[in-house]
């Protein structure tokens, strides 16, 4: 079963998701939280945490690895539903592996962010322990951006962290509804999806016959507010 998390920081959408049985969980990240509107991230997100009790991520935004630490213990402590994000490396290609180790020690749940690839996978599980819950977020639509086939990368990610009970392999930047299809295929644990697309996935399993008519009835309808003739 792979779960649909929400990948959204605007309260407003958190509330209307957070209703819909369909959503386990929500993702979000420094750029959602700006485009959100968030001045005061502990507050905005401390806001959030009065909206949903489901499972939700916080990431760290310092690029210093003892400062991730600091921030990651403070966030931990937000809410029983917190995970703390931590990227894979900071902008200097650091490996987070000090930051993920500190946390993990701790018993602290940690979503593993900003993924590209196995090799990376296995680098994550080698500083985790098998008891606290760890998501590692592979990030499929960004690597097919870059010309990248990110399948391999998932097959080889979840064939390695099976021995890991308490670690889930998440599908991350959806783009399109289908991906949820191939995130199942791959037994992938999680997808984090934006609201639009959730609204498409509860809206699936359409015939051709169906797509079809529903296409040209667009086109239809556009022609004749545009008043088009010939």
């Amino acid at each position: 079963m792979t779960k649909i998390f929400c990948d959204i920081a605007d309260i407003n959408l958190i509330k209307k998701f957070d209703r819909k049985k369909i959503v386990k969980g929500f993702t979000t990240n420094p750029s959602l939280m700006r485009k959100a509107g968030a001045k005061d991230y502990q507050n905005y997100s401390k806001k959030i945490l009065r909206v949903t009790k489901k499972p939700i991520s916080f990431e760290v935004f310092a690029d210093n690895h003892d400062e991730m630490i600091k921030q990651g213990n403070k966030i931990s402590k937000w809410g029983k539903n917190v995970f703390v994000k931590v990227p894979y490396s900071n902008t200097k290609g650091k490996f987070s592996g000090k930051v993920i180790k500190a946390l993990n020690s701790k018993k602290i749940k940690l979503n593993i962010t900003a993924v590209y690839s196995a090799t990376q996978t296995q680098r994550i599980l080698k500083n985790v322990d098998k008891k606290t819950k760890v998501i590692i977020s592979i990030f499929a639509g960004r690597m097919a951006d870059a010309g990248k086939n990110p399948l391999p990368e998932f097959k080889k990610s979840l064939k390695i962290s099976k021995k890991f009970k308490n670690v889930e392999i998440l599908w991350a930047s959806t783009r399109e509804a289908y991906n949820f299809l191939q995130a199942k295929e791959l037994g992938c644990q999680i997808i984090t999806v934006p609201p639009k697309i959730i609204e498409t996935i509860e809206n699936s399993g359409k015939s051709f016959e169906k797509l079809t008519k529903d296409t040209v009835k667009g086109f239809l309808i556009d022609s004749k507010k545009s008043r088009f003739k010939i």
